[in-house]
């Protein structure tokens, strides 16, 4: 995502780092990746830099997460409730999450280190969280709430299997002429009432 690129800087800020430090991550190093002196080298910096916003790997490593929750979930789920229409709202969020999602591995690398207990505890917030939304929608579009929670998390398995075919078969996805379609597809089906 563009916001991952790094730009040198005179003063570095700590979101920086923990960009850097994402972009590293999806750049398909995992959390190895996440090294004091090849970021430093990346962001045109010193290990100095580093040790003013960070007392250590680890504490980078949260900051991280915490950026990747704020801009990849709230900052999204905030800028869908500027849509009165529940039913709009939930078009708008799978043409706007599914779309990118396959040119962006992060999500993918967080889940291949959910060993890793920070990672564990922001991938469970993350989905907790996107999976209480969706319920939310489902609800407000007047399903059960058992119902509404069958579909968000029904929504949920399509956004990530969908994001795991774009990179691991990304072919077999729609054409760019085709998504449309494909998106309405999905959410005329999550919408159809017994």
């Amino acid at each position: 995502m563009e916001r991952r690129q790094q730009v040198k800087k005179s003063r570095l800020s700590a979101d920086d780092w923990a960009d850097a430090a994402l972009a590293a991550i999806g750049a398909g190093g995992g959390l190895a990746a996440v090294a004091v002196e090849p970021l430093a080298a990346r962001l045109g910096a010193t290990k100095g830099s580093f040790y003013w916003h960070f007392g250590n790997r680890e504490a980078l490593i949260e900051a991280a997460l915490a950026r990747w929750v704020e801009t990849d979930t709230e900052q999204i789920i905030a800028a869908m409730q500027t849509e009165p229409d529940p039913e709009k709202r939930l078009r708008r969020l799978f043409t706007e999450v599914t779309r990118p999602a396959k040119h962006d591995p992060l999500e993918l690398s967080l889940l291949a280190s959910v060993g890793h207990p920070q990672v564990a505890a922001a991938l469970k917030q993350v989905t907790e969280r996107r999976i209480g939304y969706l319920t939310g929608l489902f609800t407000e579009l007047g399903f059960t709430d058992a119902e509404a929670r069958r579909r968000g998390l029904m929504a949920y398995n399509f956004y990530l299997g969908h994001t795991q075919l774009g990179h691991a078969v990304p072919s077999a996805l729609p054409s760019a002429a085709e998504f449309p379609g494909y998106v309405e597809a999905v959410v005329g089906a999550l919408l159809q009432r017994a």
